[in-house]
């Protein structure tokens, strides 16, 4: 018996977009829950049972819990869990309390906030650093406090949201250009005529399709065309370059980006985020950052555990070079099964074809124990859905080939030559 096509969630949002909003507030609550009484739902607000690890409990909506192996935490290097980190955040829990309850400006400037921000500009090649509660906060600060309206800014078009919110904050003229295209790149900056500055915003590593920025082509536009280049590198910390010290480093760029994003939220498993730049841009932007200046600061224990990464990081540079041996033995199973894959970061977006229920087949990872995200309009296009597994240097070589065993059964179950069957339960 074939199973029920799921309601997308553009179906979803075309039914409920047109109501008030007591109306469609009530309508989206009714079609999601009748969605989970058919166990039809996107599989989203997984609850997870205990750490963040390779291996996870989840409990479903049943009461049972079940082991599961993640991939779908950007846990890229593998401490969420790891005990030097939580160690290093129970003594500053110890000796510094909660919280700091106030922002950096005022009382939430602490010597921990100091050394961190040293320690980050040091790391990522750069004068000075300062610190966000979040990686988006940190992108839509520097977007919304560097350029000014009479600025251009130009931008990739697969640009994260954080970055949208910002420009439209600032309300700057805007243009983009083809997504990881220089010439396309060249095109626009030709043709702009303005007596402003031009800013040129990318990603290092792009987390939808986990493909690297040529920044090595794109710092020399900039240079050509006097333009200055911003750089959103949240999961690029940590990953690229020989020890993860991020895509600038890795292409050998470091001083055509004025200024880096990065966040704690991937390769250091908590959250806050940062950027880095010289030491009159971090300075300008300690007050003309809005998501900064009124934003309580980050608390000890979270930049304790950064201070933590950044000392697995120098000391246990094997931790990186496992992660990228993960990479590569992933990126050879999927090129197997007929998937396309790029080693180079631990992002796989694993693409689904038209007419391939995506909504099916994550129950299907599910039952099977693999936890991995999927993405579905409207986060990308209809016909861009995809699963996307991310990978941690905790996980192993037997993970990968379990991960490998489950993709080839859901293609073989739901996949276009499939029989669209639902997978049976597997026992916890």
């Amino acid at each position: 018996m074939a199973r029920e096509q799921s309601l997308t969630l553009r179906d979803i949002i075309r039914i409920v977009g047109r109501l008030n909003v007591s109306e469609r507030t009530q309508a989206f609550a009714q079609i999601m829950a009748d969605q989970r009484e058919t166990r039809l739902d996107g599989l989203l607000l997984r609850e997870v049972d205990g750490p963040t690890d390779r291996e996870v409990r989840v409990r479903d909506r049943d009461g049972r819990t079940r082991p599961m192996l993640m991939f779908g935490a950007n846990d890229y290097l593998g401490l969420a869990n790891h005990p030097y980190v939580r160690e290093r955040m129970a003594e500053v829990l110890r000796a510094g309390g909660a919280g700091i309850s106030g922002p950096p400006l005022l009382n939430g400037y602490t010597s921990l906030t100091r050394s961190l921000e040293e320690r980050l500009a040091a790391y990522e090649g750069k004068d000075n650093a300062m610190l966000f509660s979040s990686g988006y906060a940190a992108n839509v600060g520097m977007m919304s406090g560097l350029p000014n309206r009479r600025d251009l800014v130009v931008y990739d078009t697969h640009s994260h949201a954080s970055f949208h919110d910002g420009v439209r904050m600032a309300g700057n003229p805007v243009r983009s250009f083809a997504h990881n295209d220089p010439e396309a790149l060249d095109a626009v900056l030709t043709e702009h005529r303005g007596d402003g500055d031009v800013f040129v915003c990318v990603e290092g590593v792009y987390s939808m399709s986990g493909d690297l920025a040529p920044l090595d082509q794109i710092a020399a536009q900039c240079r050509r065309h006097d333009t200055l280049l911003l750089l959103d590198d949240a999961h690029g910390t940590g990953v690229a370059g020989p020890l993860g010290q991020g895509t600038a480093t890795r292409f050998g760029v470091e001083d055509a980006v004025t200024a880096i994003v990065g966040t704690f939220s991937k390769s250091f498993a908590v959250s806050g985020g940062f950027i880095a730049a010289n030491a009159a841009v971090i300075e300008y932007l300690r007050f003309f950052s809005r998501s900064y200046m009124f934003s309580s600061a980050l608390p000890p224990t979270t930049m304790a555990a950064v201070h933590a990464g950044l000392d697995l990081i120098e000391r246990e540079p094997e931790r990186h070079g496992h992660l990228m041996a993960l990479c590569q033995y992933t990126a050879d199973g999927l090129r197997q099964l007929g998937h396309p894959a790029d080693e180079r970061t631990p992002i796989f977006p694993i693409p689904v074809p038209l007419g391939m229920d995506i909504r099916a087949s994550v129950h299907d990872f599910h039952e099977q124990g693999i936890f991995l995200n999927h993405i579905e309009f409207p986060a990308v296009g209809t016909a861009e859905q995809r699963f996307r597994v991310s990978l941690s240097a905790a996980h192993t070589f037997e993970d990968i080939d379990r991960l490998m065993e489950s993709v080839e059964a859901v293609w073989h179950r739901h996949g276009p030559q499939g029989d669209s069957m639902p997978a049976e339960p597997t026992v916890a």
